[in-house]
């Protein structure tokens, strides 16, 4: 997901977005460490999901105090 289309979510839709991410991940694990992975891509994929995610979140707290 661009993270153009990310910074159109408001905080509690993207804390939501995060949360569901991580979770999604922690399977893509399970399923990697079993070997049962149909796409390793998808870890980098979402990795890189949690990082746009939360340095918008970092953004918004920041422009919040400045």
């Amino acid at each position: 997901m661009k993270a153009s289309l990310l910074r159109e979510k408001n905080s509690d839709q993207l804390r939501f977005e995060l949360d569901e991410t991580i979770k999604s991940l922690f399977h893509l694990r399970l399923q990697a460490q079993s070997e049962r992975l149909n796409a390793p891509s998808e870890l980098l994929k979402k990795r890189k999901l949690i990082a746009k995610i939360k340095t918008i979140l970092r953004e918004r707290q920041e422009a919040e105090m400045a």
